[in-house]
């Protein structure tokens, strides 16, 4: 639910608000030639599309209702940026907090020489319901082609004094000017969160509380391996209501707190008024967790009755839309509503148990010292086992364990709401246990350039549900695709999976395979022995890197192969035993390999000892990787003799 905030007021105070226009932005529909003429963006010459500009003007009404007036404008260089013609512009609609006026929208083409707009159909402009609460107002622009000028503004409309428009300057776009203007009544105080490392443009405010702040050449955030969310990475400015000062009355304080944050959560009718609705059917499923002997068997119990049961809409939400029950029975539902089931059939069930709200890695992240609930889109149940250890449990994805915490909220701050204690605390959700994948090859290296043999792969935590989900959702066949990964020389029979569906045991597959050695000729045979293994290809091939690196849990890789060396051939080349490591030690990397008995014993360790690399450290890291797969991929040759 959004914030709610009451405004009393002694007297009305009128103000007004006078526009400032910067020499980087224009009117809407006024445009100069040469950003039609444009061909590339300046600071950032392989981008597809760029921001002209990105402006926004906030300020309060009469009644105080908080308006937003936003204008935009976005260059289409080629045909790969046809996406950013599709917009979607999210709002609070419920009982009309928000509601959006006066949209307009057109697209600016140069044809022979002349500036042609094209204004978009109010007609295919449409009002989407979200869900209960929420709703987006969605288009397209026509005629879109490489050159184009999409050009779009409109008016946001808050009822609450507490929902002032966060600003992003950074975006997956570069932007070329972006701004805001602010305009607040000296009796409201707000708190400015700052994540900035480029130099303002402007940055002036005036006595009548108006404030501009603007940066020019603003980057892009690209997509990177193990990013967090885009939001999380981006320059931005955020906005918290701290206090109200009432002429003649006393102040009305706001600073949140995350008691109070929880406090109001569990009296919310949708939150934790849901947690004691009967479910129907619940006496067996209670009855027959009491019988079992530890909380780890009622947890695992309850945890897959409710998997079992229920399907998930795909949908992240702290709350419930009509109740635990009638979700129940539908056998649909949130992710609010599904994990309230799970707390309540455990707290029935004699397990202490409570619900926690938290933002999913894709959401971004909560910051602890901004305390508000806006920034969390869904709901765990949260079981403290004991004073180091505690279970995180969502039941939305089938392939979850009871006793890991999601991967999606690693590394993430999550508020456990305990009611009866009068106790609401921030908890970083991590797992300082590495996940361990051991591969274990016995093969025979065949003097016609083949390898046959068995592997044993064993998979725990994370590797382990992401294989279960795989097998299980695209089956045995497409899954040997992905474990060859690409190699059409792998092929792979006989798997076996053992252990899928017990969340204490690793995942253990047995499988036969036989391997093609392309590149072997009559006297040579070039083996790589990193089969079934790591990936052949880093995934950080760029030099350059804006975001820190986030895994989300440390990882402990073990590779042991035998493989037979064929009669009539000798080792002609052997890659040396080698052992590196980060600077920090962060991640370290060892290579053993011998012949021995007529064979090559080979064995590769990657261990890493912490889950985030900062991206000032990403140089030192990217030559690591570098190395690393090169001595992954170093190949044995072997000469006939």
């Amino acid at each position: 639910m959004t914030k709610t905030f009451t405004l009393i007021l002694a007297f009305a105070i009128n103000f007004t608000v006078k526009a400032q226009q910067a020499p980087t932005t224009q009117a809407f529909g006024k445009i100069d030639k040469a950003d039609l003429e444009l061909k590339s963006c300046d600071f950032e010459k392989d981008a597809n599309a760029m921001i002209l500009f990105d402006k926004g003007d906030v300020f309060f009404d009469q009644q105080y209702n908080i308006v937003y007036n936003r204008h935009k404008r976005i260059k289409i260089f080629n045909t790969n940026a046809k996406d950013e013609a599709n917009i979607r512009i999210e709002y609070y609609s419920a009982n009309r907090e928000e509601y959006i006026s006066g949209l307009q929208a057109q697209t600016i083409n140069l044809n022979n020489g002349n500036v042609e707009i094209i204004k978009v159909d109010k007609k295919q402009i449409f009002t989407e319901a979200i869900d209960k609460y929420r709703s987006a107002m969605v288009f397209s622009f026509p005629n879109v082609q490489a050159g184009s000028v999409l050009e779009f503004k409109y008016n946001l409309t808050a009822a609450s004094v507490g929902d002032f428009p966060d600003w992003y300057f950074q975006s997956h776009l570069p932007n070329r000017y972006s701004e805001l203007q602010t305009t607040v009544p000296d009796i409201l105080y707000y708190k400015n969160l700052e994540s900035r490392y480029q130099p303002y443009a402007i940055n002036k405010g005036d006595v009548g509380g108006t404030q501009i702040r603007a940066i020019a050449n603003v980057p892009s955030i690209p997509d990177e391996p193990f990013m967090t969310s885009r939001e999380d990475n981006c320059e931005r400015l955020l906005f918290q209501l701290l206090s109200i000062r009432n002429v003649g009355a006393a102040s009305q304080n706001f600073s949140d707190t995350w008691t109070k944050v929880g406090t109001n959560l569990m009296e919310n009718d949708y939150l934790g008024g849901q947690l004691g609705k009967k479910l129907t059917g619940e006496e067996a499923i209670i009855a027959k967790a009491k019988t079992l002997k530890t909380d780890d068997d009622k947890i695992a119990y309850i945890f897959a009755e409710v998997k079992n049961t229920m399907k998930w809409d795909e949908h992240y939400y702290k709350f419930s839309d009509d109740g635990i029950n009638k979700a129940w029975d539908k056998k649909t539902g949130g992710s609010g509503e599904i994990n309230m089931m799970v707390c309540h059939l455990l707290k029935k069930s004699g397990v202490k148990v409570y619900p926690m709200i938290v933002s999913t890695r894709g959401n971004g992240k909560v910051n602890p010292g901004y305390p508000n609930s806006y920034k969390f889109n869904s709901l765990v149940a949260y079981i403290p086992v004991d004073s180091v250890k505690s279970y995180v449990l969502d039941a939305t994805n089938k392939y979850n364990l009871y006793n890991q915490i999601p991967s999606n909220l690693l590394n993430t701050f999550g508020l456990a709401m305990n009611k009866d204690a009068n106790s609401y605390e921030m908890t970083f959700l991590q797992n300082e246990n590495p996940v361990r994948h051991f591969v274990l090859v016995n093969a025979e290296i065949k003097a016609d350039s083949k390898v046959a043999g068995t592997a044993s792969l064993v998979y725990y935590g994370y590797k382990k549900v992401n294989a279960v989900d795989k097998y299980k959702t695209v089956g045995e066949k497409k899954y040997i695709d992905y474990l060859r990964d690409d190699n059409n020389s792998l092929k792979i029979s006989n798997i076996k999976m053992e252990d899928m569906d017990i969340d204490t045991l690793p995942l253990k597959q047995s499988l036969d395979f036989a391997l093609d050695l392309t590149g072997s000729d009559d006297n040579y045979i070039y083996f790589n022995p990193n089969v079934l293994g790591a990936a052949k290809t880093s995934p950080f091939l760029s030099v350059n890197r804006l975001t820190d690196i986030d895994f989300g849990s440390r990882n402990s890789f073990t590779l042991v192969g035998n493989y037979k060396i064929p009669a009539g051939y000798k080792v002609e080349s052997l890659p040396k035993s080698a052992s590196m490591a980060l600077p920090d030690a962060g991640i370290t990397f060892r290579r053993l390999i011998a012949e021995q008995n007529g064979a090559i014993a080979v064995r590769y360790i990657v261990e890493s000892k912490k889950s985030i690399f900062f991206k000032e450290d990403y140089p030192d890291f990217h030559e690591f990787y570098k190395r690393m797969y090169e001595m992954l991929n170093e190949q044995i040759v072997l000469k006939k003799s």
